[in-house]
């Protein structure tokens, strides 16, 4: 069924065919009839960041930037879903079109510029949610900053958006490695990272103070980054004590799309040629950690082979996006069987 959806949602323009296909889900859902395409949940428990995940697949952020489909989309047999990127204030994010396929490649281009409709919507939208809510789903949630905030002045964003999330999202994630909000990226480096991490890790603990309990924090990396970059941020994040790192986020190398159509459009690419740099940046970061702090690893997983390589690498559990895109919801229940069945 999926496969003959997929023939025509890919007829049309990218981002169009995303919305549509994600309203079609909540209708058949709030129908009561997602079954049709629902996958069952892969029973696998492992414990990350001192939460309990039903297994150890989740979607990544990007798919639902504003928590609009978490319950829709938790049919599928995800162990945890991750919604984001999100800002304080609502944003339009870059002009349109802005979202390109490679299907040669099972490859994504977008440069998307965190687009939503702010954080105090999404709050709105996951109050009420049966997934992590009711049931034993984990729910993420992911925050940036917004696209006219001096990267200077970021740190205050990200505060902003823990204070609103802390109460309802299982854990965070900050994203500081979206290649479409210009100079992000800069805030992975020295003093930059460091002074972000000190605030970040402040808030962290006052607001636990607060509220009287606990929410995991997690930092979401870069592909692009070289081997002394990797060393070095490996010692900063077990320096901060982060609960956890998303690795990775999408890249700039366009070295296994060239010559393709939308190869050359601006933005991440994302997808299966994603996967071999992602998993060597799991595996260094790793290393670089000395196993102390639970990797995500995130970025290109195609079926269940390539799921376990990030679990091999090192990665605690894993997250998709684009392979969701290019093969449905089986591909949720192959990658979470695979790892389940794995001789590591």
């Amino acid at each position: 069924m999926y496969s003959m959806l997929r023939s025509i949602l890919f007829m049309m323009d990218g981002e169009r065919s995303h919305h549509l296909s994600l309203n079609s889900l909540n209708a058949l859902h709030k129908l009561k009839l997602s079954g049709l395409m629902a996958q069952p949940l892969v029973d696998d428990p492992v414990e990350v960041m001192g939460l309990q995940f039903p297994n150890r697949v989740g979607l990544a952020a990007g798919l639902d930037k504003n928590g609009e489909y978490v319950d829709a989309l938790s049919q599928f047999g995800f162990g945890f879903i991750e919604v984001g990127t999100v800002t304080p204030r609502a944003q339009e994010g870059n002009p349109k079109p802005r979202l390109f396929r490679i299907k040669e490649a099972k490859a994504i281009v977008n440069r998307m510029g965190f687009n939503n409709d702010g954080v105090e919507q999404l709050i709105k939208n996951v109050t009420d949610i049966n997934f992590g809510n009711k049931n034993k789903g984990i729910l993420g949630i992911n925050i940036g900053k917004n696209f006219d905030t001096p990267v200077e002045q970021a740190v205050d964003d990200y505060l902003i958006g823990m204070e609103k999330i802390y109460q309802r999202a299982d854990y965070m994630v900050v994203n500081i490695s979206s290649p479409n909000t210009p100079g992000l990226r800069d805030l992975q480096f020295g003093e930059n990272l460091k002074l972000l991490l000190e605030n970040l890790k402040n808030k962290q603990a006052e607001l636990q103070q607060k509220y009287g309990f606990y929410k995991p924090l997690a930092i979401k990396i870069a592909p692009d980054l070289d081997s002394n970059d990797i060393n070095e941020l490996g010692k900063t994040f077990v320096e901060y004590e982060l609960d956890s790192i998303i690795a990775t986020n999408t890249t700039f190398d366009r070295s296994k799309v060239e010559g393709l159509k939308f190869a050359d459009e601006q933005g991440g690419l994302s997808g299966k040629p994603l996967a071999g740099k992602s998993t060597q940046v799991i595996k260094q970061l790793v290393l670089a950690m000395d196993d102390k702090i639970p990797v995500i690893g995130v970025g290109g997983i195609t079926d269940g082979q390539s799921a376990v390589d990030k679990i091999k690498a090192g990665a605690a559990m894993v997250q998709i996006y684009s392979g969701f895109i290019f093969h449905g919801p089986k591909l949720i229940h192959q990658a979470a069987s695979a790892i389940k069945d794995m001789k590591v």
